[in-house]
């Protein structure tokens, strides 16, 4: 199952500064990158998000995958 992330993350310089955020919330993807890398399970940013889904934790999954796949690596 792929996640389509552009129905779920958006980013608008209005909201946190222009990080992307979870659609209609000031969620943004870092802040559950950074809960999945301290072990949250998604059981446990469900229950502490509880206006998010589990799609709009694999959209900032996807999202993320897609930003680093992006990146270009310059050898010095």
């Amino acid at each position: 199952m792929e996640t389509n992330y552009k129905d779920k993350i958006e980013s608008n310089p209005d909201i946190m500064l222009g990080k992307p955020v979870i659609k209609g919330t000031r969620i943004t993807v870092e802040l559950i990158l950074k809960r999945l890398s301290e072990g949250a399970s998604m059981g446990e940013i469900l229950e502490g998000y509880p206006n998010i889904t589990k799609d709009d934790i694999f959209a900032c999954l996807s999202y993320s995958a897609d930003i680093i796949g992006e990146e270009e690596f310059i050898a010095s």
